[in-house]
């Protein structure tokens, strides 16, 4: 079920003309591009002014927790309240706290628990930010139009992992605070366009099925304030029992976990292979790019891809390819050859991703979306974890060919998994898709 708001008839209009959908994009890939350079300029500062690896070590690890902590808290958020509101004081408080930090290195004044403060913030923040953003979306954009947009959306990870870093360093050079003031005008940006950004409101209880051509109201009802005095617990455990009551949701969110879990595993090997193997540092780094490059040219075609051909197709099958082109990494030099491999297995993902997550957001009812983003943001956000750490018991481990090998096993066994759940086998076509 989508919104349209008054005098806009959205189901008429491309994406590039849809107003709100324009913002909630920019807004997260300005969002997305904060956290990956945060990652990068906090070690280079950390290293810079006391050249401790605990602390760069602490620093990452804070955001990363903050962030897999609150992410679903922020899930119920998002299903409870104001999301425009939600969205227009996460990106002033990310402001204020950078300019914390800008003013505290402009003064020569730098604290380590100032950074962690800030870093802590950042996390938890960002981790408020997206379900609130992804729960929105399908409120903006009409139901013919949402796989599109879903695959669109697909090409900000990509956009930010390749210009985030770049930035962050060449900004560190000019001025240790530069990173960060860069940071605070994007969000400042975001903050100025989210006060443009329009949303409907529900006229049902958060969770609650509509009925068929039911309108949403701009109004919201005072039974609102029913589920808000339910307590954010409750509507935590409702959440999680229809998520894992709902078949094929649940299995997409399996599905999630352990494609991520294998590819946070696969970065780390690549890196720690070619670093083994004595490829230049600028190889490497095209490698990476490649990678990038992959991810953004499979997010261009995605909506094509997902309109030819059926969903069980993509999912199954990108979990089949995946797996023979990581064995092919086994037998192919580091370097370039390598990276193409690499950005191919890159350019599939997209596609697959925008399968799962159009079906989760139509199958989800408008008041369970948020929570759903939560629930699903978590599980990656476990497997971000897990995986790199995974990745280097495997170097340790293995030698050679065999390493790659060990990863396509991985993916075999996710592979094995989508071919033996009927849910993923037979997954449903999203034209038949509808909330409940």
């Amino acid at each position: 079920m989508t919104a349209v708001l008054p005098g806009e008839d959205e189901g008429n209009k491309p994406l590039s003309r849809n107003r709100n959908y324009s913002i909630l994009w920019t807004s997260q890939l300005l969002s997305e591009l904060t956290i990956e350079i945060v990652a990068v300029a906090v070690p280079l500062l950390v290293m810079a002014r006391s050249g401790s690896a605990l602390e760069v070590g602490l620093a990452a690890s804070v955001m990363a927790a903050v962030h897999m902590i609150s992410v679903v808290p922020a899930g119920v958020l998002a299903d409870r309240r104001d999301r425009r509101k939600i969205m227009l004081v996460c990106q002033a408080a990310r402001v204020a706290g950078l300019a914390s930090l800008v003013a505290a290195l402009v003064m020569d004044t730098y604290f380590f628990p100032h950074v962690l403060l800030v870093v802590a913030l950042e996390g938890f923040l960002g981790s408020v930010f997206d379900p609130v953003e992804h729960a929105a979306l399908p409120t903006v954009v009409p139901e013919s139009q949402l796989m599109t947009a879903v695959a669109r959306n697909t090409a900000r990870p990509y956009v930010a992992a390749m210009l985030g870093p770049f930035s962050a360093g060449l900004l560190f050079t000019l001025h240790p605070a530069a990173p960060f003031v860069t940071q605070a005008v994007m969000l400042a940006l975001s903050f100025g366009a989210l006060i443009f950004l329009r949303l409907p409101r529900l006229a049902v209880l958060p969770g609650e099925p509509r009925e068929p051509g039911e309108p949403e109201s701009l109004e919201e009802p005072e039974s609102l304030e029913e589920p808000r005095a339910r307590g954010a617990r409750a509507d935590t455990v409702e959440g999680i029992r229809w998520v894992m009551g709902h078949g094929v949701i649940r299995m997409t969110l399996v599905w999630i976990t352990l494609t991520n879990l294998v590819f946070s595993a696969l970065v780390i090997v690549v890196l720690v292979r070619s670093g083994e193997e004595n490829v230049p540092s600028h190889e490497i780094g095209l490698m990476m790019t490649c990678f990038g490059i992959g991810g953004l040219l499979g997010a261009a075609v995605a909506a094509r891809l997902t309109a030819a051909l059926r969903p069980a197709v993509l999912v199954v099958g990108f979990s089949l390819v995946v797996t023979a082109v990581t064995g092919g990494m086994a037998y192919v030099p580091g370097g370039l050859p390598l990276g193409l491999l690499f950005g191919l297995a890159a350019f599939l993902a997209p596609a697959a991703n925008t399968t799962v997550l159009t079906y989760q957001m139509l199958a989800a009812p408008e008041g369970m979306r948020g929570r759903l983003s939560g629930i699903s943001g978590l599980s990656s956000g476990i497997a971000g974890v897990i995986g790199p750490a995974l990745g280097s018991v495997v170097v340790a481990l293995t030698e050679g060919p065999l390493t790659f090998l060990v990863c396509a096993g991985g993916f075999a066994l996710v592979a094995l998994i989508t071919v033996l759940s009927p849910s993923l086998r037979r997954f449903p076509s999203l034209d038949t898709v509808h909330s409940s």
